[in-house]
């Protein structure tokens, strides 16, 4: 049973937030005071966020590039989407095929108004206000029924937000994936991903720091074989689940992260 997530539309800017972190990673605009102090904090001990952001987003621009590319991909379901960026999903799937479909999930209020605002001469493309963890709402939305058909394959993606939600027999990651996929039709795919470390005071430490920066607003960084689970029932495509600056990189000049106390791992799907 999913639980009723109430989600607030005003914008707090003395709590920092994962989507605002993560775009002041990126070098954007929409952040704030108490968002930039949290990271000059964490940067203290994983340094390699600012390199890991960027190759994450790099990894979801390649990702998406990929399905509509060499998998026909045309409807894409982007969960805890984040504030929007330079070559977003719908640019990235568009750009490949103007008939592609993107629906965006997040429950950051500054995402909602930011990102309806970038969209609102895209017909094809939607914003949600919603908890990523709120399944049936999602899929019963006015936008998701109008852009999404799920009689035919879905790219569902979770880049980089796992670590936002704590793990529950209800609500965890293992059951938002299990809730998400039995819905799809088979040949769909899941792109899936999430802050991991081999060192225990270092995933301490973390989960720790922003489960009390950002209020509760935080699961765990958790270990390779957590993601390994998420994957259960899938086939894992080629070059499996990885850290993600080496999954199917452009070039081999990538950016590399200069230390790996913590990195992004995972990978893409799909449903049989």
């Amino acid at each position: 049973m999913q639980a009723d997530k109430r989600l607030s539309t005003e914008i707090d800017s003395n709590v920092p937030t994962a989507a605002r972190m993560y775009d002041y990673y990126l070098g954007g605009k929409d952040n704030y005071a108490a968002d930039r102090a949290a990271v000059a904090e964490l940067d203290k001990v994983v340094p390699s966020t600012r390199r890991l952001a960027l190759n994450n987003r790099r990894f979801l621009q390649r990702v998406v590039r990929t399905l509509a590319q060499d998998y026909g991909i045309r409807q894409f379901l982007d969960h805890g989407s984040g504030l929007p960026t330079q070559d977003n999903v719908h640019q990235v799937a568009q750009r490949v095929a103007p008939d592609s479909s993107v629906v965006y999930v997040d429950n950051d209020p500054m995402v909602l108004v930011h990102g309806r605002a970038l969209l609102d001469q895209n017909d094809r493309t939607a914003v949600i206000h919603a908890d990523m963890r709120s399944t049936d709402e999602i899929f019963s939305h006015p936008d998701t029924q109008r852009l999404i058909d799920f009689s035919q394959p879905v790219a569902v993606l979770f880049n980089s937000v796992f670590h936002c939600i704590p793990d529950s027999d209800t609500d965890g990651p293992l059951a938002v994936v299990r809730r998400v996929t039995e819905r799809l039709a088979p040949g769909s795919f899941a792109v899936m991903c999430q802050l991991v470390s081999e060192d225990a005071e270092v995933r301490k430490f973390v989960t720790e720091f922003m489960n009390q920066a950002t209020q509760g607003h935080w699961g765990r960084v958790r270990e390779p074989k957590d993601v390994e689970a998420f994957f259960e029932g899938m086939d894992i495509l080629e070059p499996g689940l990885v850290e993600v600056s080496t999954w199917r990189p452009d070039t081999e000049v990538a950016p590399r992260q200069l230390t790996e106390e913590w990195i992004e791992f995972g990978g893409l799907g799909r449903l049989r």
